[in-house]
Order: C-alpha cells, then sequence, then structure tokens
C-alpha cells in the first residue's frame, strides 16, 4: 500500500501537473498558435503573463476560502473552474478571448495550487515533510516533461486547440482522486470577515507593476503611461502593507515574513524565479524561429529539463545529508545561472544531443534547488500561519514568473531591434542575450542565501 506520506502529495500536486502540462504544451504551440490568430509570435505572451497575473492577483482570496469553506472542496471547485477555463481556451477565435479565457484558467488555478500545498503541509508531519515534497514535484514534472511532446505532436498532427482541450479529462482524474482519497482539513472555527480593501489594493497594484511592463515591452503606449502604470501600482501595494498592519485579519499577513527561512524563499528566491518563468517561453521559440526546427523535434529537445527534474527524487535525500540545506541551495542556484547563459551558447549548428544533455543538468540543478529552498522556506512557519504562508509564497511564485515571462519577451525584442530586426521576424542571434541577462539575474539570490545559517533546516534532514 502507497503510504500517506507519497499518496497525498501526489494527489494534492495534481493541479500543478495541469499546470504545467497546459504550459509547456502552449510553449510549444505558440509559433502555430500565432500563425492561427493572425499575430506576432512574441505577442502570445500576453495569453501566458495574462494567465500568470490572474493566479497572481485571485491567489490572496485561496487561503481565506480554505478557512472558510475547507480546503478539500475548494481545491476540487478550483480544479473544475481551471477545466472549464480550457475547454473556453479551446474555442477562442482571436487574442482577446485567449487572454479572457485565460484569466478564467487562472482563478482556477489561484485557488487549487496553494490550497493543495496548504492541504499537504498541514497532513504530513514534519519528520516526512522533505520526502513529501520530493513526491509532490513529481506530477508537474512529469506535467513538464510530456508537455512538450505532446505539444509537438497535437500541433505537427492536428489543431493547436487540442493543448487546452486535453486539459477536460485529467482534470476530472483529478477532482475524483481528492474527493475519495483526500481527507479535509479543518475549517475555521469563526469565519473571520474577508478583507475586500486588501485584496483590491492588492489586485489594483499587481495588475497595473505587469501592465506597465507589457506596455513598455512592447511600445504599445506612450513611456509616461508604462511609468504612470508603475507610480499608481507601487502606491497601491504600499498602501497594502499600511493597510495590513493595522488590519485585525488582513487577506495576507505578512508579519510571517519575520521567519528568515521563509523570507529567503519567497523574497530571496524570486529572482531564480522570474528566470524559471522565462526559460521555458525563450526556449521554444529560440529552436523553433530562430533554429528552423519543428514543434516536434523542439519538444524532444525541451522535454530534457523536466527530465533533469525527474532526476531530483533519487538524489534529493543525499544532497541534503551531504551538503545541507544552505550549501545546496547556494550552490544549486550558481550551476543554475551558469546553465541559463550556457543556454545562450546555443546556436543552429550546435548538436541536438549536446543541447539535450546541457538541459538535462540545468532542469537537475534548478529542481534540486527549488526543492531545497520550499521546503526550509516553510519549516519555522507555525501551523495556525500555513495558509497565510502557503497564500503569499503562491502569490510570489506566479508574480515572479509573470515578470519572467514579459522580460524574456521584451529582452529579445530589444535584442532584435538592435541587430536591425522587426520583431516579428526573428533570429538565432536576438535569443542569446535575453539568457545570459537570466542567467547573471539568479546570482542576485545569492544575497538573500547567503545570510543563512548554515544549520537551518537540520531537523528536517
Amino acid at each position: 500500500m502507497v503510504s500517506r506520506s507519497r499518496l497525498v502529495p501526489l494527489i494534492v500536486a495534481s493541479p500543478l501537473f495541469l499546470q504545467n502540462l497546459d504550459t509547456s504544451v502552449m510553449a510549444t504551440a505558440l509559433p502555430s498558435i500565432a500563425d492561427s490568430l493572425q499575430v506576432p509570435p512574441l505577442h502570445l505572451n500576453l495569453a501566458i503573463t495574462s494567465y500568470l497575473l490572474s493566479l497572481a492577483v485571485f491567489i490572496p482570496i485561496s487561503g481565506w476560502l480554505a478557512d472558510r469553506f475547507g480546503a478539500k472542496r475548494v481545491f476540487c471547485l478550483a480544479i473544475a473552474l481551471f477545466s472549464l477555463g480550457s475547454a473556453l481556451c479551446g474555442v477562442a477565435n482571436s487574442l482577446p478571448e485567449l487572454v479572457i479565457f485565460r484569466i478564467l484558467q487562472g482563478m482556477g488555478g489561484a485557488m487549487m495550487v496553494p490550497v493543495g500545498r496548504l492541504i499537504l503541509l498541514r497532513a504530513v508531519p514534519p519528520s516526512e515533510i522533505v520526502s513529501a515534497m520530493v513526491w509532490f514535484t513529481v506530477p508537474p514534472v512529469i506535467g513538464r516533461m510530456v508537455g512538450p511532446l505532446v505539444g509537438g505532436a497535437i500541433v505537427s498532427m492536428a489543431s493547436w486547440r487540442w493543448i487546452f482541450l486535453i486539459n477536460i479529462p485529467f482534470g476530472v482524474v483529478a477532482v475524483l482522486l481528492a474527493m475519495v482519497f483526500v481527507e479535509d482539513t479543518h475549517e475555521a472555527a469563526t469565519p473571520v470577515p474577508f478583507d475586500t480593501q486588501g485584496f483590491l489594493l492588492l489586485a489594483f497594484g499587481l495588475s497595473a507593476l505587469l501592465g506597465a511592463l507589457e506596455i513598455a515591452g512592447k511600445a504599445l503606449a506612450p513611456g509616461w503611461v508604462s511609468w504612470l502604470a508603475t507610480g499608481l501600482g507601487s502606491l497601491a501595494l504600499w498602501r497594502y502593507y499600511v493597510h495590513s498592519r493595522r488590519q485585525a485579519h488582513p487577506i495576507i499577513d505578512l508579519s510571517i515574513l519575520r521567519f528568515q527561512t521563509y523570507r529567503a524563499n519567497v523574497m530571496g528566491g524570486t529572482p531564480l524565479r522570474i528566470a524559471i518563468g522565462a526559460s521555458p517561453f525563450l526556449l521554444p521559440l529560440m529552436l523553433q524561429l530562430g533554429f528552423g526546427l519543428s514543434p516536434l523535434t523542439s519538444g524532444a529537445l525541451t522535454v530534457a529539463t523536466a527530465i533533469g527534474a525527474l532526476g531530483t527524487r533519487a538524489v534529493m535525500k543525499r544532497a541534503i545529508h551531504g551538503f545541507g540545506f544552505r550549501q545546496l541551495i547556494l550552490g544549486a542556484t550558481v550551476l543554475t545561472s551558469v546553465s541559463y547563459m550556457s543556454y545562450g551558447l546555443f546556436n543552429p549548428t550546435t548538436s541536438h544531443l549536446l543541447m539535450f544533455c546541457v538541459m538535462i543538468l540545468g532542469g537537475l540543478v534548478n529542481s534540486l534547488g527549488m526543492i531545497a529552498l520550499t521546503t526550509l522556506g516553510f519549516s519555522d512557519v507555525p501551523k495556525p500561519h500555513m495558509s497565510h504562508a502557503t497564500t503569499l509564497s503562491a502569490m510570489a511564485q506566479q508574480l515572479s514568473l509573470s515578470l519572467g515571462v514579459v522580460l524574456g519577451a521584451s529582452l529579445v525584442s530589444a535584442a532584435s531591434w538592435w541587430h536591425g530586426g522587426d520583431m516579428v521576424h526573428l533570429h538565432a542571434e536576438d535569443f542569446s542575450p535575453a539568457f545570459f541577462v537570466i542567467g547573471l539575474m539568479t546570482l542576485l539570490s545569492l544575497l538573500s542565501f547567503w545570510r543563512l545559517d548554515p544549520k537551518e533546516g537540520a531537523g528536517l534532514r
């Protein structure tokens, strides 16, 4: 019989499987979707960032909903909403329609991922948390692994619309498994009032900041519009910070950032997660538009990063016992930086086998660092604050991924302009600077990770 420390993580991580399958399949199909909808390929990053932005905006309500109505119930309803959004994306006939339906998808994803992690952290004892977190990564890694291949096969043999429609049966299975095997966590004894003002401040602030980046990256409006949106967004987030300190029950309690390991996970890990968001967006575009490879060949190559991440399960425990959390996180971050910069050295004549092997190593070191960082990050958070911790962590993660996609598209656009291109017909040399920049940016996370105590997480090893 499968132990609870394995079964629960696998089930509650099923939404991450759906998300990663959806994202990796779509990344492979971007050129085909752009051709079908008659829009420039880089403009399709709107379909990715709208989804990620929807996640960041609606994630704050997930913790309150789980405490108010029960985590299991919210978890199942969220998967159903995600599946409905997927079905609608499959029938979209224009970029605006696709963006709207992706926002609906994001509303479901915003609740199912942090609530799933909340169920896991409440159900598994501390002594089994490392093992549980490793198993928690298996479904999303499988999603990333099969996604590029599935996306390439679908685009090559059928309509791109099936990349969304295939989410529906997976969603049904995920709901059935959760209903049968997952026990509901406790609801709040006395439901706290919903922090409407806090939610609106967060939603406006995050939307304005990412909107400003989109406007600046595509020159969709005069420069002052972007600067105005940036200022208003920053002001709204500052107002939320002030509001949360005065509110008895803020939608996200920022006081949990006082725990150093949690702060390192959320704030210190931001540069690293921005790079993680940019890479899956850039790789398929570079291989297909820059190198002229087919969607299927591109998918077969990029699956290497997921294979490397899946290999983490075999070495994770030994790596933690051998190096400790701090050294492992520091080393993995440096190696992740090197791997991203190495992608920028790829060119149309580079051996496919060499690219595949480099991406396997990149996926392995990236996954090692992120699992260690996430596990350590929640280790000091008290149980009563866990819903706030999972919500804030998920919001920061999705915001970082959104920034990564926007940054990646902006860097490629800038390089294309510098090389005299039109930002529509992209070439191999337009992608290299982007990978070097995001590789260097990951090193900024070391400033936070270096401050961790070498003894941190000793009780989890």
